[in-house]
């Protein structure tokens, strides 16, 4: 099965700012934030009280009173932008096909928000160490298994191929593109559909990430808090959303002449084996991760006309990954124009990688680079053109994205346009 193809037919998006792929690509390109004060539970107790929170409304997205009742929220993500994605994607998939179209999707925490509301149910809001399991609701074993994830996706839509949940932290997304991405080169599918999803704001998230300092205390600003690559960040925002991609072997899609977005070109993942939390200034094995990337589509450094930062707006990460955009890209770091969408959606775990994947086949469509909003005053040790608070048009040709995460992953991944050829 070598020499097989993967392309991108299909784009659904659920994020803050953005609902539907369309809505969130006009938040990037207008530079807007969707960080806010937290509505869903009374944040006054904790350290960061802001968000960056979905609109989402369920009947709009078409899910059945069935498929409310018995999904946590971040599940109901997957299933509206599988469903936007599919229907973008023009497929219309015979029953044989169903035999083998696949679903892989990631997510960091799984059910957090079913699970701690189930939790305080049946333990009278924590008073009692006994939990009465008669008080749990009848979905509440769907709530802890992530596996159900890929099931109610495939569920949906008939899908009886090959179906995973990756669970990496922050590169969950990432992750689970690139593993789908291999089941389609390896020919157990010619259809999958790729992508992650989280809906972590929850007051149990919430106060982990307090524990370690991890998020910013800007609480008087929340449109300014996520401030990535900027001298005086103060940590990352919390988020909630998902993207699911429909990947299609490109013989497959030629045949019925579908639009295709991009090229999924190379993937790669290491380990930094070094730290749970923690990162070394050197950004050796993310810049590991990116060459190995480029190894695999057979691009020079040189080919890559857009990065897509991790950004998250903590100054290890930041420091993290500038030097290791110049470790692996040489000269053309200081000229390719990187940005953080963190700065406008926030960091929403194991979904971002794929939210981020979802802006980049956009970007390479629409040939525009999305800015790092509330960028204003330059870190010395972050030296490079982040597109600073306006989006740009510029060709996007090649564009590469990562991802770093807690336990000390670090992904990267390319997309680049079809007619670029190897």
């Amino acid at each position: 099965m070598t020499g097989r193809r993967v392309v991108v037919t299909g784009v659904g998006v659920v994020a803050p700012g953005g609902v539907t792929r369309d809505r969130f690509w006009k938040t990037l390109t207008e530079g807007r934030t969707a960080t806010r004060r937290i509505s869903f539970f009374d944040p006054s107790p904790y350290r960061s009280q802001i968000a960056a929170e979905c609109d989402f409304d369920p009947d709009a997205a078409g899910l059945t009173p069935a498929q409310r009742q018995r999904s946590d929220r971040y599940v109901q993500f997957a299933l509206a932008c599988a469903a936007e994605a599919l229907a973008d994607s023009g497929l219309d998939l015979t029953d044989a096909e169903r035999d083998v179209a696949g679903v892989v999707l990631g997510t960091a925490v799984g059910g957090t928000t079913a699970l701690e509301q189930e939790y305080v149910r049946v333990s009278d809001a924590g008073r009692h160490w006994l939990v009465d399991h008669a008080l749990g609701g009848p979905y509440l074993y769907q709530a802890l298994v992530p596996s159900s994830l890929a099931a109610d996706v495939a569920c949906r839509h008939g899908l009886r191929g090959p179906a995973q949940v990756v669970s990496t932290g922050c590169t969950s997304g990432i992750d689970a593109i690139g593993y789908a991405h291999q089941i389609v080169v390896d020919g157990e599918a010619d259809v999958v559909l790729a992508g992650a999803a989280d809906s972590p704001i929850s007051p149990v998230t919430v106060a982990s990430f307090d524990a370690i300092r991890a998020t910013s205390p800007d609480n008087d600003d929340p449109g300014h808090a996520s401030r990535p690559f900027d001298a005086h960040r103060q940590g990352f925002v919390l988020a909630e959303g998902a993207a699911v991609l429909v990947l299609e072997e490109w013989e497959h899609a030629r045949r019925r002449g579908a639009h295709v977005y991009c090229e999924v070109a190379g993937y790669a993942s290491r380990s930094n084996g070094f730290h749970m939390t923690g990162l070394r200034p050197d950004g050796v094995e993310m810049g590991l991760a990116i060459a190995a990337a480029l190894r695999q589509a057979r691009l020079d450094p040189s080919a890559v006309s857009y990065v897509s930062a991790h950004g998250s707006g903590t100054r290890q990460n930041d420091r993290h990954e500038t030097a290791a955009f110049k470790r692996s890209l040489g000269p053309t770091a200081y000229r390719v124009p990187v940005s953080s969408i963190k700065s406008m959606v926030g960091h929403s775990l194991g979904a971002i990688g794929a939210i981020e994947m979802a802006a980049c086949a956009l970007a390479i469509e629409y040939g525009v680079v999305p800015p790092t909003a509330n960028w204003t005053t330059r870190d010395p040790e972050c030296d490079l053109d982040y597109v600073p608070n306006v989006a740009r048009e510029t060709p996007v040709d090649v564009a590469l994205s990562v991802g770093s995460g807690f336990g000390g992953f670090q992904s990267a991944m390319l997309f680049r346009r079809l007619a670029v050829t190897r």
